[in-house]
């Protein structure tokens, strides 16, 4: 009897810290800063800080479960694993949901820098479909493409910063800046949301059964691209409060391409552009990748359809999930705006840390490489984190997760009388 095909070990440790910053530098540079502004002013490099800090908890728990569940789908099967099937569920839905409003932020990013005006949402549609159809030619293909992108977005961030450094409203901006105008609460708010474009480390976790030598690869690229990730915000964000102010920066649809026009370099205006736009693919990408790993785990568990674990057997990739996921992604391009999707995935990737932390947390002996102290404080700073953002994500990610935990505990009632 022939087995099933499997997914298949073709990403090295290069190969994942790039599918890790194409998913992170994407997020955080050119779509979170604006409404981190607007809830904290400069206060958003304190922001900053603290969602850098939890983020790191986060990775460090991360970090040891993967290399204990070289697997695929991340804290849904570490929750499962650790602490029982309900927790893996909670962890997989909510990642999911979250994840997916992800996508939808990203692809209208892409479309606000690359497309004319009045085509930004067919431009974005086109977008999901043409990355969706990259990642279902295999994982390498998703890799080399991730590559390319990184690399672009680098250097067109490069060029930002030396316009915002070049300009005399950016060396005297940044000794006027006040990091405490805000309220501790919007503070708090704009770490929340700042978290966004953090999470991007968790692709690396739910590839695990992509990756060569797991155990050792995965928690390397996952604290290597956190902390170039961080370098690259902190950098970014200076920049740009210093050369545009806060107020101008909650405004900007555009702040990175606003941050080099009012240094004088308004031809590096295009390519902070297309920067933009490459950043926000590249996020896409990997996103999309990594949401298909997570569906994929939790149809094998049957958890999701079984119909969505099923993996090509020559791209070795689950393409029903991320044909599914696709098809979901632009339904929500054409009906959502950009500040609420970021609010939305914020609150379910944080319900997802809080949930690794936890199983983290309950690991011992020879599984355990970080102190316990570090999942206590990840757990707890992801609960403020959540709780702190817009109101309207609060109830409508909470919303979501009890409709999955409903219709959860419905099917298992229903196998439980089929059973009888």
């Amino acid at each position: 009897m022939t087995s099933p095909p499997t997914l298949a070990r073709r990403l090295g440790l290069g190969d994942a810290v790039f599918i890790g910053l194409g998913s992170m530098i994407g997020a955080g540079v050119f779509a979170a800063f604006a409404p981190a502004a607007e809830a904290a002013g400069a206060g958003l490099l304190v922001g900053l800080a603290i969602a850098g800090f939890v983020a790191y908890c986060n990775a460090a728990a991360s970090a040891q479960l993967a290399a204990a569940h070289p697997t695929s789908g991340g804290t849904y099967a570490y929750g499962r694993a650790e602490i029982g099937p309900w927790w893996g569920f909670v962890a997989g839905w909510a990642f999911i949901i979250g994840k997916l409003a992800s996508c939808a932020a990203m692809a209208i990013t892409f479309a606000a820098y690359a497309a004319p005006p009045g085509w930004e949402r067919p431009v974005a549609i086109a977008a999901v479909a043409a990355l969706a159809i990259v990642n279902l030619l295999g994982v390498t293909r998703t890799a080399q493409l991730t590559r390319v992108l990184v690399v672009i977005v680098l250097l067109a961030l490069a060029v930002v910063v030396a316009a915002g450094w070049s300009s005399t409203p950016g060396t005297e901006g940044l000794a006027g800046l006040d990091l405490w105008t805000g309220s501790g609460y919007g503070i708090l708010q704009s770490a929340g949301l700042l978290f966004f474009a953090f999470a991007g480390y968790a692709r690396i976790a739910t590839m695990g059964e992509e990756v060569r030598d797991p155990a050792k690869n995965i928690p390397r690229a996952i604290m290597l691209a956190l902390g170039l990730a961080l370098v690259v915000y902190a950098v970014v964000a200076v920049t740009v409060l210093a050369t545009l102010g806060p107020d101008t920066t909650a405004s900007a649809e555009a702040p990175l391409a606003e941050t080099a026009a009012a240094s004088g370099w308004a031809w590096a205006q295009p390519i902070v552009r297309f920067g933009a736009a490459a950043a926000s693919l590249g996020a896409l990408l990997a996103l999309i990748a990594g949401i298909g790993r997570t569906t994929l785990a939790m149809a094998r568990e049957d958890d999701l359809p079984r119909y969505l674990a099923a993996i090509h057997p020559r791209y070795r990739v689950p393409h029903r999930a991320e044909i599914v996921i696709a098809i979901v992604v632009i339904v929500a391009v054409a009906t959502v705006d950009l500040r609420g999707a970021i609010g939305f995935s914020s609150f379910g990737v944080l319900i997802y840390y809080f949930i690794a932390n936890a199983a983290a947390f309950r690991q011992r002996g020879e599984k355990r490489r970080f102190p316990r102290v570090l999942q206590v404080l990840g757990g707890v700073g992801c609960g403020i984190l959540a709780l702190t953002l817009p109101l309207t994500a609060v109830i409508g990610g909470a919303a979501v997760i009890l409709v999955g935990i409903v219709g959860r505990l419905v099917v298992l009632e229903l196998r439980r009388r089929r059973s009888l």
